[in-house]
């Protein structure tokens, strides 16, 4: 009896225990495949930070190096406030037609240079004979000799271990340098160019000086070559046109009249500022302290 009891248990064992068929296997693969699926999907994607977004610089697009008897620099759009260097430029014209974080110009020399609206700092380092036209936050030159700018400064300008050193008022346009200007976050009235400080004064001698109040621009730095890629941006020096407003700095005023204040509100301050400096009491008209307008004062002056 043991011996059929025993068959018995193993046919029931048996009966219990149903061989896997196909279908089995394959909805337990299927299975596999949607665990597998779903672990992959609860995994996290790496991270991305913003410098991983900005497109790739190629440093040389923002430096002239080496550059001699050319007529070279970058035009509008190229430089879109990045940092650019200029070295060991040898007789050349160059032209910086956009704004800028900061320039530094090292070991140049007998060059002309126009440098768009700088956010920062504008440096000179061992660099001799220059002309340049520069507006910048701060203007900075060491071991340089015979510079000439034509100045647009945020802050007093600083010269150091440098001699025949001139300054002149800016007087420049070109079409999009009131909107670089504006980048840069520069105002084109504050504008220290001749309040220039020495750190090495040398006694009983003057390492810098204004230049005459007649000077003209474009005979010290020239309009761009019409042959050169940069023929296409109009130029211009005069100083009816310049974005920024010319004024006479430290030279000697003409007469000891008092200063006139006004102060601008609204959305337009630099429009307006602007036209009343390019056409004084043509509309609206100025007063003076007892309220007469000028232009009548001046129509009942005797001639």
């Amino acid at each position: 009896m043991g011996c059929w009891f025993s068959k018995k248990s193993k046919r029931k064992s048996a009966e219990k225990q149903p061989t896997p068929t196909a279908e089995d296997n394959s909805n337990s693969s299927s299975n596999a495949n949607k665990s597998a699926l779903s672990s992959s999907a609860t995994e996290e994607a790496p991270k991305q930070y913003s410098w991983d977004k900005r497109d790739k610089v190629d440093p040389k697009d923002f430096m002239l190096t080496g550059v001699k008897d050319a007529t070279v620099g970058r035009l509008p759009g190229t430089l879109n406030g990045q940092q650019f260097v200029i070295q060991d430029c040898e007789n050349c014209n160059i032209f910086v037609f956009d704004h800028s974080a900061t320039i530094t110009i090292d070991d140049c020399t007998n060059c002309r240079i126009m440098l768009g609206p700088v956010r920062g700092s504008v440096f000179f380092r061992d660099c001799k004979d220059i002309k340049c036209v520069v507006a910048c936050q701060q203007f900075r030159t060491r071991d340089c000799k015979k510079i000439e700018v034509f100045l647009s400064c945020a802050t007093q300008p600083i010269i150091e271990s440098s001699t025949g050193m001139k300054f002149g008022c800016f007087q420049y346009y070109y079409p999009d340098l009131a909107f670089h200007f504006k980048e840069a976050g520069l105002s084109i009235f504050n504008n220290n160019w001749s309040n220039v400080h020495d750190f090495t004064p040398v006694s009983g001698e003057t390492n810098w000086s204004l230049l005459p109040e007649d000077t003209v621009v474009l005979d010290h730095v020239p309009a761009p070559d019409p042959a050169s890629e940069f023929k296409s941006v109009r130029v211009s020096a005069e100083p009816s046109r310049s974005i920024v407003p010319l004024t006479k700095g430290g030279r000697r005023k003409d007469s000891d009249e008092s200063c006139l204040f006004v102060f601008f509100a609204g959305d337009y301050t630099t429009a307006n500022a602007r036209k009343l400096i390019d056409e004084p009491g043509l509309k609206q008209g100025f007063w003076d302290a007892s309220g007469q307008s000028l232009q009548d004062r001046h129509r009942s002056t005797p001639h």
